[in-house]
């Protein structure tokens, strides 16, 4: 048997602006910026990398920023919400620091948890849910949010999708049991109290189809130890799905295919991670490409554009590339 699916290992979006997403992620939410690499399927734009201190599986919120992308359209076949986790009791600083950085927001309770709901500069739903487990993570070290409210990693991702039964019956597949429901939201997640577990389905038959664009989420990756684990998943799906061959994303290796509803799903593995390049330092300080990119590095270099960094609090870090 492969090793369980613990949660979720990252969850890619779309953003446009660069710098105006690396502000957002790293100012307001408090979050590093742990890789900035570029796009290995299109090596003349970036790929933001942001999570904990270093990166830790559970934790890594990446966008690809396209300079100029249009709005995506809301819609089903895609993740509708993507949740992080913060510690019990946070909540007035972080609805403090929402409205300190006039973001608009709702509150609400779900499953019994509260949760603070809002949007990215772009319109991507983002949700922080306090949460009672604690994983005490590496808080990111260039953030003045204080270590005892920062964001512990993911809680999980809502699908907006027109049927639930397909779709629950691959969950069902990856070893992820339906643990509660509220309306027409169910609720699915494996065994154990990892990080970014808890995948609703929100189930809206008359919900148009989603259009991806800015503001959208382009795929969401599970978690799997190491390549022989996501070798026995790649098996194990194969008669589910039409799932990819390995593809090498230098940090972690990946498989990728559609769950039933439209939503691209990933395995990847936790090894090797982020700092097999730079320390732990200087994460996100220089232009991270790998080896089969390099001959054409100034090419790429002149492409991207500059961007600043927020290395301490209240202190901006010219970095070009």
């Amino acid at each position: 048997m492969a090793t369980s699916i613990a949660g979720l290992h990252h969850v890619t979006a779309i953003a446009s602006d660069p710098q105006r997403n690396l502000d957002f992620y790293t100012t307001v939410l408090g979050l590093r910026f742990v890789k900035r690499t570029i796009n290995f399927d299109d090596p003349g734009t970036y790929h933001f990398y942001f999570g904990d201190d270093t990166g830790t599986p559970g934790t890594i919120l990446t966008f690809f920023p396209w300079p100029g992308a249009r709005r995506g359209r809301a819609g089903a076949g895609e993740v509708s919400a993507t949740a992080f986790s913060i510690p019990f009791g946070s909540r007035s600083f972080w609805t403090a620091r929402l409205k300190e950085h006039s973001i608009t927001f709702s509150e609400h309770s779900r499953f019994g948890a509260n949760v603070l709901a809002f949007q990215d500069p772009d319109g991507m739903s983002i949700e922080l849910v306090e949460h009672k487990e604690t994983h005490p993570g590496a808080a990111p070290r260039y953030s003045d949010v204080p270590a005892e409210y920062a964001i512990q990693g993911f809680y999980g991702v809502t699908l907006l999708l027109k049927r639930l039964e397909h779709s629950a019956e691959l969950l069902g597949v990856m070893g992820m049991t339906q643990i509660g429901q509220e309306g027409n939201r169910t609720r699915f997640a494996p065994e154990g109290e990892a990080l970014g577990r808890f995948i609703d389905i929100l189930v809206d038959s008359k919900a148009p189809h989603a259009a991806p664009g800015a503001g959208s989420v382009h795929h969401i990756a599970f978690r799997t130890p190491d390549d022989a684990g996501q070798a026995e998943w790649r098996k194990i799906l194969a008669p589910h799905a039409d799932v990819t061959t390995v593809q090498d994303r230098t940090y972690f290796r990946s498989i990728y295919f559609r769950e039933p509803g439209g939503v691209l799903y990933e395995i990847a593995t936790d090894i090797p991670g982020f700092l097999i390049d730079e320390p732990a330092e200087s994460l996100g300080e220089a232009l991270r490409i790998p080896a089969w990119y390099e001959p054409s590095r100034s090419a790429i270099e002149a492409r991207v554009a500059p961007i600043s960094l927020h290395k301490t609090a209240n202190t901006v870090s010219e970095v070009t590339k």
